[in-house]
């Protein structure tokens, strides 16, 4: 293999290391947003796009120049001193399969820098979605925990209601009880409109991850039609 070719190659080696270690299942996706998170990677994060880009522009035109390698060797044919050159047939046959298996790793090395880049933001986008959800979970709680105890307050106002003599009794706790009442529907109204905002963030992040699920499988899809029609060029 020539020095490109090897590159290219330990470079795809390098993609599957990590999109294996991005697929580990005990480690969790907000561990992989806090990891995201360090300060190294902010000061990555200022070149990731053009190192990106400058990544696909190489990787595609090694992919074609493999494919023009393998048109040019499948197509060639041997001519009549073949007889002379009994060597020439395993020659050809030799340099057609360099040509196919720098077309493969090149095909798959474009490929797997495309799904690599989209793990990390779905990994990211799946974090964000699971604090939302956490963070709507614990309001929740909290608002169910709010309504249990002015339920069992009113009680006690409504018991004590009950116990209380005279007319002034009755006014203070009817006082007390219309306080408790109106400090009750504040609370549970902010507990409310606090439930609604998490569940509408939540509804965004959910749509987010399916358009970035159909965007993937989409890639799938042009991807297994490239790989397709480099092996109809090689048949």
């Amino acid at each position: 293999m020539t020095l490109q070719w090897t590159a290219v190659a330990l470079f795809l080696y390098v993609e599957m290391g990590i999109l294996v270690i991005l697929c580990l299942p005990f480690i969790s996706a907000r561990r992989w947003q806090s990891i995201f998170q360090l300060r190294i990677w902010s000061c990555v994060t200022r070149f990731w796009n053009k190192v990106f880009l400058t990544m696909i522009i190489i990787l595609i035109v090694l992919f074609l120049d493999a494919v023009r390698e393998v048109r040019k060797y499948s197509a060639q044919e041997l001519g009549t001193d073949a007889k002379l050159q009994p060597n020439m047939f395993d020659h050809l046959h030799m340099k057609l399969f360099r040509a196919q298996r720098n077309l493969y790793i090149s095909g798959f090395a474009v490929f797997l820098w495309l799904v690599m880049k989209r793990v990390a933001t779905l990994i990211n986008q799946l974090a964000s979605l699971s604090g939302s959800t956490a963070a709507l979970q614990v309001q929740a709680d909290n608002a169910n925990q709010a309504a249990k105890k002015y339920t069992e307050d009113n009680e006690l106002l409504k018991q004590a209601l009950m116990d209380g003599k005279g007319d002034k009794a009755t006014a203070e706790g009817m006082e007390l009880l219309r306080k408790e009442v109106e400090k009750m529907k504040e609370e549970l109204k902010t507990q409310g409109d606090a439930l609604e905002k998490s569940q509408s963030e939540a509804d965004v992040m959910k749509k987010q991850t399916d358009g970035l699920a159909r965007e993937y499988d989409r890639l799938l899809k042009e991807h297994q039609n490239l790989q397709d029609g480099g092996d109809k060029k090689e048949d």
